[in-house]
């Protein structure tokens, strides 16, 4: 095994990692009707699925046809843009202090969508592409659907035992999400290097500060729900991205591309949620006297 393929394992295995922990800590540490909730909200619904599936795939078509990219890299941002409901929200949400229960019902409604959505409309973008929907659900359901379950129906029998291991299963997924970060980084250094000063560079960051900004237009005035609605729009779900580029794009840039995406996309939205939570702290500090009374 070499250098490169073993940080490839290890990049592998902490990915997996952080979404099954981070999904089983999550659902240990909800109800269902928690999660449930936030979506008998129509109009969040609505503002959430035209953001995700008609804003942001326009705002890509749009930077695809004003700056100059080569085909594979086209082709990567379209997928990217198509693509929504990221684990990564669930931690986004978390520094950013936004509402929890939103952030979870909304990546779960995102992700059963972009099952749907994909198939149907990335043939439409794409002439010719042939999209499997069980190769995008089978991998989202085993990694997500299922250890989210599964930590629901553990909270809802032994909230006492969720209440233990539902944050320390959140901090072995906060561990993974770092040794991802720091593996990813390295292993794709040369595509990042690469990329740093492109257009295809300048492309993916006017890409994921435009989503955000629709999310945020989009969230309404509840700070919480609004950083929840501007992060779960901009953090797309790379995991179906990667899934899509390497089984119809093999042996192009597409699939690098996306890949050094995977990486840009946490390492912008990470310390921009961080930031929100910062700004949200006096507020709290301020409310809980009054709260208290």
């Amino acid at each position: 095994m070499t250098t490169q393929e073993f940080f490839s394992a290890i990049a592998t295995l902490s990915g997996l990692t952080f979404v099954v922990a981070g999904m089983l800590g999550t659902g240990a540490s909800l109800t269902v009707a928690q999660v449930i909730g936030p979506l008998k909200n129509r109009r969040l619904v609505i503002l959430a699925l035209l953001a995700n599936f008609v804003l942001v795939p326009l705002l890509a078509y749009l930077i695809t046809r004003v700056i100059p990219l080569d085909e594979p890299l086209k082709i990567g941002l379209l997928v990217l843009a198509c693509v929504a409901g990221a684990p990564f929200l669930v931690k986004e949400v978390q520094a950013a202090r936004g509402d929890l229960p939103t952030g979870v019902g909304l990546m779960f409604l995102l992700m059963v969508v972009t099952i749907i959505y994909v198939p149907l409309v990335l043939p439409l973008l794409l002439p010719g592409v042939d999209v499997n929907a069980w190769d995008i659900a089978k991998s989202l359901i085993v990694t997500m659907l299922i250890p989210m379950s599964l930590g629901l129906l553990y909270r809802a029998h032994s909230p006492e035992g969720a209440a233990h291991w539902g944050p320390l299963l959140n901090k072995v997924s906060g561990l993974a999400l770092l040794v991802l970060l720091v593996t990813g980084v390295g292993i794709n250094a040369d595509n990042i290097i690469g990329l740093v000063g492109s257009w295809g560079f300048l492309a993916l960051v006017l890409f994921v500060v435009g989503s955000l900004a629709i999310g945020l237009l989009m969230g309404g005035r509840d700070p919480g729900v609004r950083s929840v609605l501007g992060l779960g729009t901009a953090q797309r779900n790379v995991a179906a991205a990667i899934l899509v580029t390497s089984l119809n794009f093999p042996g192009t840039t597409t699939l690098p591309f996306v890949l050094v995406a995977s990486i840009i996309l946490p390492l912008i939205l990470l310390p921009t949620a961080k930031r929100m939570g910062r700004r949200r702290e006096p507020a709290a500090a301020s409310a809980s006297p009054g709260e208290a009374t």
